[in-house]
């Protein structure tokens, strides 16, 4: 490293400071923090360039979305794409299509139900929220009860018609015929 890791926590926190005011011993102890994580970084970092990775033919990037399992990759402000690794709100259909899959094949493929959406939680509470706000809990149980009282006044199972095509009346030149 060019620098060496007291100044790099040092301007950290220092960006902290300007960001959001700090009394001194918070300082001390954040610039504490900050520097034995950046030596446990670089000590991990030493212990992997000396231990050469002979699996590391494919991209980083699948492997950390093979690691995710199906559960962990919905989180609170975002969802992760299994299939690629790609962050977003919300798993879109067009998103999927450019892995050749439907929102059907990619819930059936990570083992998520059908009912589960594959957006953010914070962006499915946010609309089951305004759904409740605009009420369609309440909307939604009288349609159903008024389908339920629709189907109980109908007949249950309409009576079949009769055949009643006519024979057509007899013509005189049916008449010579059949004669």
């Amino acid at each position: 490293m060019s620098k060496k890791l007291i100044e790099i926590a040092s301007e950290i926190i220092q960006t902290q400071v300007a960001l959001s005011p700090m009394s001194a011993q918070e300082i001390v102890s954040s610039l504490r923090q900050v520097f034995s994580t950046l030596q446990e970084l670089q000590k991990a970092e030493a212990v992997q360039a000396e231990i050469p990775d002979a699996q590391d033919n494919g991209p980083s990037e699948g492997k950390a979305v093979e690691q995710l399992s199906p559960k962990d990759s919905v989180q609170e402000n975002k969802v992760i794409c299994l299939e690629c690794g790609a962050e977003m709100r919300q798993l879109t259909i067009k998103h999927l299509s450019s892995h050749n899959m439907n929102l059907k094949e990619y819930k059936k493929k990570y083992g998520f139900t059908i009912k589960t959406p594959l957006s953010a939680k914070s962006l499915t509470k946010a609309r089951s929220k305004a759904a409740k706000k605009r009420g369609l809990p309440e909307n939604l149980k009288k349609a159903i009860e008024a389908r339920r009282q629709k189907k109980a006044s109908a007949p249950a199972h309409p009576a079949p018609e009769q055949n009643t095509v006519e024979k057509p009346a007899r013509t005189r030149l049916r008449k010579k015929r059949e004669g």
